[in-house]
């Protein structure tokens, strides 16, 4: 059941890495694989995405902790 527990906040610190990456490197991700027009609009929401994948790892590393 210990092992159980460690996969998930792995899982939990593997999500809010990704969505900090998601956020602080928006334009450069943007500009390199998306091929729309609009940065502005992308890199918009691939921050409000990293947000929310950030909040989901630390809700699930916060639930984790709760047991």
């Amino acid at each position: 059941m210990e092992n159980l527990e460690v996969i998930i906040k792995l899982i939990g610190y593997i999500l809010v890495a990704i969505g900090v990456v998601f956020v602080f490197d928006a334009r450069k991700i943007t500009k390199n694989r998306f091929s729309f027009g609009d940065r502005n609009e992308g890199a918009k929401v691939l921050k409000v995405a990293g947000f929310v994948v950030s909040i989901i790892g630390v809700v699930i590393i916060l639930f984790q902790n709760i047991k």
